[in-house]
């Protein structure tokens, strides 16, 4: 996600560097609700990222 790139071997870690993406982009005025295709070439697959703002749950992180 940034030019030195972090080896994700779990759930978790992919989650925080999504929510640390996702927060960065809200704090610089960027709409993050929206959909995205993510085209990789021809080693990785290709995938489709749909984000949508969820309701909180009263729960603080």
């Amino acid at each position: 996600m940034t030019t030195e790139e972090t080896a994700l071997s779990s759930e978790a870690e992919l989650n925080a560097e999504l929510k640390a993406l996702l927060r960065r982009a809200h704090s610089n005025g960027i709409d993050v609700e929206g959909g995205w295709e993510c085209r990789n070439g021809t080693e990785h697959p290709d995938w489709d990222v749909i984000v949508t703002e969820v309701e909180k749950n009263g729960e603080s992180e």
